[in-house]
């Protein structure tokens, strides 16, 4: 290939890098937004502006990180520019695949580990086909870095037990001194505690991370350095001043500003270590052509040069942040990862994003043994005292709950405090850590301290933690295998492979974002389920019937596409469907979880009212039972190739499906109209049903007799047939209290 090959895979490279800055600030976005936006600290768009202006600074303070992606994982005098590019573009293609996937799926993952393992993995291949393609004696410990490689890897998983402990602990004793009832003991104590959490944030980021900065000149950064004690000396005595006054003359809570500035300060710690994930390798390439095209020889001359201090330019590091910017403002993604860490922080019990597994329930079970053996060994006394500080304040009033913050000012000050402190301290070493795995463990070691995994909800945190952390470790994994393909693939088959991979990734993005589409839809069908208001009796109960309407109409929808898939023998449709119960399931447990909202705003008093709303309860789990149980034994009869339903008993469940069906239309279309419908006739129709049903299990006994029915489709059939009547009567039920509810004095309405 000739020299002009190579200017159109810089080009690409250059494209990869923006797709890339936008793929990973989607992904990154979590790293400094969840505290405030979990913390309600601002509203959305000015916690979105100070993030943006965090950035734009941090990325001139990227420099130093640079150099991880030109010799931090190989040693690129061994490379000629050729073979440096099929490692960069091998590495770029996995790395916006692997991130978009992860976006997608909402799993916050590491931007750091995937570009070190996907540089590795390229590296590998291309090492490998030269030692074979060679007899120089070289082992591949000669091309790859191992040291500097070892030390990356080292400090990240380092980064996760740290930031976890760290969280722990500064949460632990910021709540002794703050309590939950923080607003008094403000006045007091904050002017000092927010100094303190200035002058660390501070620290880190002028002090440490100045000698990363493209902007400062040797002298500057060395007087920074000198005189640091004076500095942060200034600043704590400045910023102490600031908050008291504000505190005394302003009656300003100072957790808010301090929480914002930590949002500024973390988004710019995070431009600053990982503007390197997203342009070091399409920089780097560039460097590597400019090098190559100043030699006489560019095809076939080592890259040494690469391995020299390169000073960044400023310019291209604000057009990066500027593209960052606009990312953070438009991506529909970013907002669906941050919202797995504020949900597995939250405060308060309710729904969970993960379900329990064995690992987590193990993991509880230790740790409970281990708290309980060490509560033996703290005196009594001082029992009560930590526990009576650290006693979360029961809500006086009942607020909106899309705003109620997930947790409170002093938890979100320290997430912010602790993790910019870990990142900046970890850029001035020139260690690429990761953002995401810092960020996510500090706030799940201060969600830890705040005794946010409670009892009702400790299992589901630590499955959500497990999750995300497994992802990492997959991220690794992927990362190293794909890019070790891609680099082959590029190699040998050059410009084929490269139109190959751009077309396959141009795919996968189209594919995903589909994907991101459709579970964005779903999402808005479960947030109807959301009570608006748990402050106004008279609205939450209209609300509840408006919720139960929506719920009825997605199961009778369901139920009509089961019974039809299953007489068809259409695993595709049942398969779905079976992903669909979890819909169902958490709308049910949603309306629930608002029901006893609003039990808590009824008067002890109203026996009957309390008595209905538990009926109603009681109605629905059971009608989510009933449709769970009938498509899952569907799903799984048809999945596992039993035989058909006879064209006898296709005819009976039709007839089943129809009166059940129409059941369900006329509950569903009285709750959701509030209109009259003549429960007479509902409970005509439910009687059919139940006679309909005894005369069709009887003729499945003739059936079983004379062999016609094997037993797993009988097992089936008697379970459809049960699960109707069952989830009839449950809507007849609820017609009833529907009824009693508004008061509905026409004598039609008695079942």
């Amino acid at each position: 290939m000739g020299i002009e090959y190579y200017y159109i895979i810089i080009g690409i490279l250059g494209l990869f890098a923006i797709f890339d800055l936008v793929v990973g600030v989607t992904n990154d976005a979590v790293n400094f937004l969840n505290s405030s936006i979990g913390s309600k600290a601002a509203p959305f768009l000015t916690i979105i502006i100070i993030a943006s202006l965090g950035i734009l600074a941090g990325v001139t303070f990227s420099g130093g990180m640079m150099e991880v992606a030109r010799k931090g994982i190989f040693h690129p005098e061994f490379f000629t520019m050729p073979e440096l590019l099929t490692i960069f573009l091998a590495v770029m293609i996995t790395d916006i695949l692997l991130l978009d996937l992860f976006n997608t799926h909402g799993l916050p993952t590491s931007t750091t580990v995937s570009i070190v393992f996907e540089l590795l993995g390229a590296a590998v291949a291309l090492s490998l086909i030269k030692i074979m393609g060679s007899d120089s004696g070289l082992g591949l410990w000669n091309y790859i870095n191992s040291a500097k490689a070892l030390a990356i890897v080292a400090g990240i998983l380092l980064s996760i037990v740290v930031a976890f402990f760290s969280g722990a602990v500064v949460q632990f004793i910021s709540r002794l001194i703050f309590t939950f009832d923080y607003k008094d003991r403000l006045n007091k104590y904050g002017a000092a505690w927010g100094g303190v959490a200035m002058t660390a944030i501070t620290f880190f980021i002028l002090v440490k991370g100045s000698k990363g900065t493209t902007f400062m000149d040797a002298h500057t950064v060395a007087w920074i350095k000198t005189n640091s004690l004076v500095i942060m000396a200034g600043i704590f005595t400045l910023s102490a001043v600031i908050f008291q006054i504000l505190l005394s003359v302003f009656k300003i809570n100072i957790l808010k500003p301090i929480v914002l500035m930590g949002t500024f300060a973390l988004a710019m710690a995070f431009a600053a270590n990982d503007l390197v994930n997203f342009i070091g390798v399409p920089l780097a390439g560039l460097t590597a052509f400019q090098n190559a095209l100043a030699s006489s020889d560019p095809l076939n001359i080592t890259m040494t040069a690469l391995g020299k201090k390169v000073q960044s330019q400023t310019g291209i590091m604000l057009l990066a942040g500027a593209i960052m910017v606009i990312t953070l403002c438009l991506s529909k993604k970013a907002k669906t990862v941050t919202e797995t860490e504020i949900s597995l922080g939250q405060q308060d019990e309710g729904m969970e994003r993960f379900e329990s597994i064995w690992l987590s329930r193990r993991i509880v079970n230790l740790f409970d043994g281990l708290f309980s053996a060490a509560r033996n060994l703290v005196p009594n006394p001082l029992q009560a005292s930590i526990a009576a500080r650290l006693a979360p304040v029961s809500a006086t009033t009942h607020v909106d709950q899309k705003e109620k913050p997930s947790f409170d000012l002093v938890r979100a000050s320290v997430n912010l405090m602790v993790a910019t402190a870990v990142v900046s301290f970890a850029t001035s070493m020139k260690l690429p850590l990761s953002t995401t795995y810092v960020t996510f463990m500090v706030a799940m070691g201060s969600s830890f301290s705040d005794q946010a995994w409670g009892r009702e909800s400790a299992v589901f945190r630590v499955t959500g933690v497990l999750t995300v952390i497994g992802g990492w470790f997959m991220t690794a994994f992927i990362a190293f295998v794909v890019a070790f393909i891609f680099a082959n693939i590029i190699h040998y088959f050059e410009p084929l492979g490269i139109a190959g991979l751009i077309l396959l990734a141009g795919f996968m993005i189209w594919k995903n974002k589909k994907k991101h589409e459709d579970k964005e839809k779903d999402k808005e069908e479960i947030n109807i389920f959301h009570l608006k208001k748990v402050d106004n009796f008279s609205e939450s109960v209209t609300d509840t019937f408006d919720h139960l309407a929506y719920l009825l109409k997605g199961i009778r929808e369901s139920f009509d596409v089961t019974f039809d898939a299953l007489f068809k023998e259409d695993l595709d449709r049942l398969s779905h469907e079976m992903t669909r119960v979890k819909h169902f399931q958490r709308g049910t447990n949603i309306i629930i979880a608002n029901i006893f909202k609003v039990l808590r705003l009824l008067q002890k008093e109203d026996k009957q009212g309390s008595y209905n709303y538990y009926q109603i309860i009681r109605r629905l789990q059971k009608l989510s039972d009933g449709h769970r149980d009938t498509v899952i034994r569907c799903t799984m009869h048809v999945a596992n190739r039993h035989a058909g339903l006879l064209d006898v008993q296709i005819k009976e469940l039709q007839e089943i499906k129809k009166v059940i069906l129409y059941i369900f239309l006329r509950v569903e279309t009285a709750l959701s109209k509030k209109e009259i419908v003549d429960c007479h006739d509902i409970a005509k129709q439910f009687h059919y049903l139940e006679e309909l049903v005894e005369d069709f299990n009887s003729n499945q006994i003739e059936r079983i007799r004379n062999d016609s029915s094997k037993t797993r489709l009988s097992i089936m059939f008697y379970a459809i047939s049960g699960n109707c009547v069952m989830m009839a009567k449950q809507n007849v039920k609820l017609l009833e209290i529907f009824n009693e509810a508004f008061r509905l004095d026409d004598p039609r309405t008695s079942c």
